[in-house]
């Protein structure tokens, strides 16, 4: 039987925009307080950003046959994005007004599947190491019970924003 999900999301642009303005944390506080919309991949994977202090960002997510592969289980790209999404909005945190980052690789372990059975799911990005050009974070991937279920690390390049 064939299933559908419809969604909505914010226009972009206006995030976008807003990047560089204020500190990374004031950025990302806005996003979390729905000041400015949540990125069009958070809508499309349904994820969310549940916490952010300097340094560290938590997203969320309940795994749904929407997000499945051919074999029955979360694709690794949701893992990877979800992963790639706490690491780069910890980095994004500790960054001052009128500065930007962007991924320059993720490096990603797949320790345990992912159904709709496992429940919702956390990634909970750290940052390792922060330089004048680029930044080093971590992230883990846990179930409910706090199992790990995924680890990342992501190095991300560091640059000046344009003013707007």
């Amino acid at each position: 039987m064939a299933r559908s999900r419809t969604f909505e999301w914010g226009d972009p642009q206006v995030s976008a925009a807003a990047v560089g303005r204020a500190s990374g944390l004031e950025f990302l506080r806005d996003v979390l307080a729905g000041r400015l919309p949540a990125p069009p991949i958070a809508a499309t994977l349904n994820f969310t950003l549940d916490e952010v202090e300097s340094g560290r960002a938590v997203f969320t997510m309940e795994p749904g046959e929407e997000h499945y592969n051919p074999i029955g289980s979360v694709h690794g790209g949701v893992y990877a994005t979800l992963l790639d999404s706490a690491a780069g909005c910890a980095v994004q945190s500790v960054l001052p007004a009128g500065m930007g980052y962007t991924s320059l690789d993720l490096n990603l372990k797949f320790l345990r599947p992912i159904t709709v059975d496992t429940g919702k799911v956390r990634a909970v990005g750290t940052v390792l190491n922060q330089g004048r050009r680029t930044a080093l974070a971590q992230a883990e991937l846990f179930d409910t019970t706090d199992r790990l279920l995924a680890h990342a690390t992501s190095s991300c390049m560091l640059f000046p924003v344009p003013a707007r």
